[in-house]
């Protein structure tokens, strides 16, 4: 059927890695007799299967995931970051840590994005905002330029995506370490650059689909630009308000006004999808979707959940162990050892084993062996009744 289309020879034939042989090989074999050539098919590409959590997925196992179901849990962006985590030729384990560390990258992302933004908006002009060009920017520069580089490299190397994903992870990382490092004199026009790099490429990805120049758009009817631009003047004027409450509050060590500004900046504005952080160099204002922030917050929850629940896990093995190191100098030295029928048959006065089970006395090595755990029962059993 393909070659009916195709023709004689085409250049891409592709197909799960199962079927290199016989499968493929068959197909060559069969092509090139036909039409008397030496090379039907220019090149293969085999794609790695698929697992769930290790497992091989099938209707027996109870595992079979459709995508569909994956969406329920997942976003479309998550799941396309998770295969691009994921060499198009290996195996892709569908599993929770999978899935945690696609999270991760579009959390990094998007919190970058919307840093740049907040500094774009403070600046006057600004993308057009002169600032000078330090040793600093220029490092950072040069680290952009260098990460254009490699992310074009891996993705000529066989469309290494994983390799390209972690080049733009560690340009993110530097990008952060210079904010926190610049503070309020960061150049907005080249971490602008730095962004409109990681968002074209994101793009290009399939991660990012409508045209914004920076960042992830927002889950809403409206453009993400419109949306911003709407919203950002009544945010920013609420943001400076409740700054200078909140410095008054501290001022007079007013507890119950603090508690107000906390409760707008981590419930109120949350439900609306709007995040504020508090910096030292002021209030930095972030719209991220509404959806996105009871993602956030339920993860957050699970989090402490399971912090909660190993926590108890490990007092309880705590207490267990407690339990038992009790019930184990409990026992009179003398008798420690009598219980151990299955290993020893005589024992001295002191109850110390003298003989192996099958009558044979034990050597001067073992008996000093046991006699060290002997004088150390000893001890545990004189504390435990001391206790008492």
């Amino acid at each position: 059927m393909a070659c009916d289309i195709l023709g004689e020879k085409a250049d891409i034939h592709t197909g799960g890695v199962d079927l290199k042989f016989p499968h493929h090989d068959n197909e060559i074999a069969q092509a090139e007799a036909r039409y008397g050539s030496d090379q039907w098919m220019s090149f293969f590409l085999h794609s790695g299967h698929l697992t769930i959590a290790g497992c091989k997925m099938s209707k027996s196992l109870k595992n079979f995931i459709t995508i569909k179901q994956a969406l329920e849990k997942h976003s479309a962006r998550q799941l396309r970051l998770a295969f691009l985590l994921h060499s198009w030729s290996a195996t892709l384990d569908y599993s929770q840590a999978t899935m945690r560390e696609a999270q991760y990258y579009e959390k990094m992302f998007n919190e970058f994005f919307l840093t740049v933004k907040d500094l774009l908006r403070k600046q006057p002009k600004g993308v057009d905002s002169y600032l000078k060009f330090s040793d600093r920017e220029k490092q950072l520069l040069c680290r952009l330029t260098e990460a254009r580089a490699a992310v074009h490299a891996a993705l000529c190397d066989s469309v290494d995506t994983p390799q390209a994903m972690r080049v733009m992870k560690e340009l993110v990382n530097t990008s952060n370490i210079y904010l926190s490092e610049q503070s309020g004199q960061a150049n907005a026009r080249l971490l602008h650059s730095i962004a409109s790099y990681l968002t074209a490429m994101l793009r290009v990805f399939g991660v990012i689909s409508d045209s914004s120049p920076v960042g992830f758009p927002l889950a809403t009817t409206q453009s993400s630009e419109n949306m911003e631009e709407v919203v950002m003047p009544y945010l920013s004027l609420l943001a400076d308000f409740r700054e200078d409450v909140r410095k008054k509050a501290l001022e007079v060590k007013d507890g119950d006004l603090l508690r107000v500004c906390d409760d707008l900046r981590d419930r109120k504005l949350g439900n609306l999808g709007v995040r504020m952080e508090d910096k030292e160099e002021g209030t930095v204002v972030k719209v991220v979707g509404r959806d996105t922030i009871q993602k956030e917050r339920e993860l957050e929850r699970q989090a402490q959940q399971e912090k909660a629940k190993a926590k108890a896990e490990q007092k309880r093995r705590l207490e267990e162990a407690k339990r038992q190191r009790e019930e184990q100098a409990a026992i009179p030295p003398d008798q420690m050892f009598r219980s151990q029928t299955d290993k020893y048959s005589k024992f001295d006065d002191k109850g110390i084993p003298t003989h192996d089970q099958t009558g044979k006395p034990l050597s001067d090595k073992q008996i000093k062996k046991l006699l060290k755990l002997w004088q150390a029962q000893e001890k545990k059993h004189a504390e435990h009744l001391n206790k008492m």
